[in-house]
Parts: structure tokens; C-alpha cells; sequence
């Protein structure tokens, strides 16, 4: 490990550090509008939802690293505590890009990055037509922490009106793959949160799971399992009985499988293509010849089950694992 304390780093190489742990970050792209009208439009990726009941969120205008000085953004904001935080999809990431330029307080971002600006309802700055996803917001409070370059202005905003488009709505939420949302990374990297990069989870809160204490010792033991595996298992409401074991094992024998092959080839082809319901077929045929490394078998089918979401099958092949020796 690299150990640091802050005030030993010079300021950029720390900021280079956190962005680089803490992310990727969601991007807020928040329009304000001055005192002489002019509109601004930039984006802020120290930013988040932090309640719903009232609805909060806050993101940081901090100071420009270079000299200290106060950002367009702050300076509207503490003028007339209002604007609209639209969120950053992929279908027009290099607009906002074009956006975070810091062009002086007379341009209007709207008009360099060529992103549309349309009525607020509540609120007098304008709203970005081509985001899916726009809040009408009233800053509460702006938080300041230190004075020199790259130091913190929190503004805690309360959403007052919310506008989503229809089509990134599915019974009642909005999908990661039709938001397509783009989150921070650091330097010059981002992220682009839908398609294969996304996943889901179970969460504890709502089905309590019997924990990493109470895994069987042997699953804790092994060495094919990571943390992140036994993790998942510890997800579990609970441990199929050695009933359910012997029946799940003897119904999937009788299964019948096109083109199986049961050789220690096969199995780790069929492993590369996470395939381990034939992982488990061919493991089955290898322990009943005696294969030396049945053990290994059972435990990397069951590891691959649970790293595709198959908790039940994974569970019951393990435990089966348990069973045979060494």
C-alpha cells in the first residue's frame, strides 16, 4: 500500500488521487443564469442524491484550482439560489464536454455546445432539452471549506420539479440501458454505465441473508472461492439441506445434454464460456471415474453459478462439493 496524509501532497497531485479512488462519479450539468441574464451551462461530477423526503442533492462548484477564484455556476447561484441539474448520457457526452470550458461569464454554453435550452417551469434558468432526466432545483445552503485553489463549495439544492422522458420509464423506474448514463473517472477517463457493465444485486435490507459467519467451513476453506464469491453466498436466506442436495444432484443426472463431453478438456472449455450446467454434467462423469481433481471441479461449477447469478444451483453444488474428497 501507498500510505499519504493531504497536506503533505501538493494539492494537484491529491485531487489526481481522489478522483481516481472515488468514482466513477455521477455528473450533474447544471444550468444557472446570471444577473444580466446571460445563461451558463456546466457540468459538475462531485455530485450526488443525498435524500428524498424533501428531495435532496448537492454538487460542488468548488474554486478554480489554478487561482481560487469562484466559478460562474457559484456566483449565479448566491445571486438567485436557482437552477437545474439535468443528468449525462452517452448521446451527448461531448456536448457537456464542449461545456466545461471555462469561457468567460458573457458566453453562453448553451449556444457553444449546442445543446438546446427550454422553459423551467419553476425556476428561471433554463433546462436542457436533450437530457432524459431534469430537476427544476432551489439551492438551500452553499457550504464553503477553505479559500485557496480546488477547495470545496457545496450547494445543497431541494428539487422542486422533476422531468423525465417516457421512454427511459419500465414499470415505474428508469433502466440503466435507456438512460445510458456517463460517469466520472479520473483524468481523462469516463465510464459509461449500461450494457454489460451493468449488473444487479439483491439487497440485504430487504432479504436478510445468514452472512459470512455462518458459510460452512469448508467453503470458507477452499481455495477456489474469493472473498467476493463467499460474499454472495452469505447473501443466501439460507443453506439447502443435504435432502435437497441428493435431490437436486440426482435429478440433474437424469438430465440429458446434445453434444455433452465429459472430459477434463470439455469442462474448462465449458467453463470459458460460463457454461456450468454442463460444468456440473461433466464434473458428475469425472467423479465416477475417479478423477483426481473432482473436488476442484464441483467448486469452480459452483463458483461459476454464483457469479452468474445462480445462487440456488451454486449452493446445492458446493455442499455437494463438501462430499467429496480431496
Amino acid at each position: 500500500m501507498l500510505h499519504y496524509t493531504p497536506k503533505d501532497l501538493p494539492v494537484p497531485k491529491l485531487h489526481q488521487l481522489l478522483l481516481g479512488g472515488i468514482g466513477p462519479r455521477p455528473i450533474a450539468l447544471v444550468s444557472t443564469i446570471s444577473e444580466d441574464g446571460i445563461l451558463n451551462l456546466t457540468p459538475f461530477s462531485f455530485f450526488n442524491c443525498f435524500g428524498s423526503n424533501p428531495p435532496m442533492i448537492a454538487f460542488s462548484p468548488s474554486r478554480r484550482g489554478r487561482d481560487g477564484s469562484f466559478k460562474n455556476t457559484y456566483l449565479n447561484l448566491m445571486n438567485n439560489k436557482e437552477c437545474v441539474v439535468q443528468s449525462v448520457t452517452y448521446s451527448i457526452v461531448n456536448q457537456v464536454n464542449l461545456a466545461s470550458t471555462e469561457y468567460p461569464p458573457e458566453v453562453d454554453e448553451f449556444v457553444k455546445s449546442g445543446l438546446t435550452p427550454v422553459d423551467s417551469d419553476l425556476v428561471k434558468p433554463k433546462r436542457v432539452k436533450e437530457s432524459p432526466f431534469q430537476m427544476e432545483c432551489i439551492m438551500r445552503e452553499m457550504r464553503s471549506f477553505g479559500e485557496g485553489g480546488a477547495s470545496a463549495n457545496i450547494a445543497i439544492c431541494e428539487v422542486i420539479k422533476l422531468h423525465i422522458a417516457e421512454d427511459i420509464v419500465k414499470n415505474g423506474i428508469i433502466h440503466p440501458d435507456d438512460i445510458d448514463l456517463v460517469g466520472r473517472m479520473s483524468a481523462n477517463f469516463y465510464s459509461r454505465a449500461s450494457g454489460g457493465s451493468i449488473f444487479e444485486l439483491v439487497q440485504p435490507k430487504f432479504e436478510i441473508g445468514i452472512g459470512y459467519d455462518q458459510l460452512p467451513g469448508f467453503i470458507k476453506e477452499s481455495h477456489i472461492y474469493s472473498a467476493n464469491n463467499l460474499g454472495a453466498f452469505g447473501t443466501s436466506q439460507s443453506i439447502p439441506s443435504n435432502s435437497e442436495v441428493e435431490n437436486f444432484i440426482e435429478e440433474f443426472e437424469n438430465l440429458q445434454f446434445e453434444n455433452l463431453e465429459t472430459s477434463e478438456e470439455a469442462f474448462y472449455r465449458y467453463q470459458r464460456h460460463n457454461d456450468f450446467k454442463k460444468m456440473l454434467k461433466a464434473a458428475l462423469d469425472l467423479a465416477k471415474k475417479g478423477h483426481p481433481k473432482s473436488k476442484t471441479f464441483f467448486e469452480l461449477t459452483a463458483k461459476c453459478a454464483i457469479e452468474n447469478k445462480d445462487p440456488d444451483f451454486a449452493w446445492k453444488t458446493a455442499i455437494y462439493s463438501g462430499k467429496i474428497k480431496s
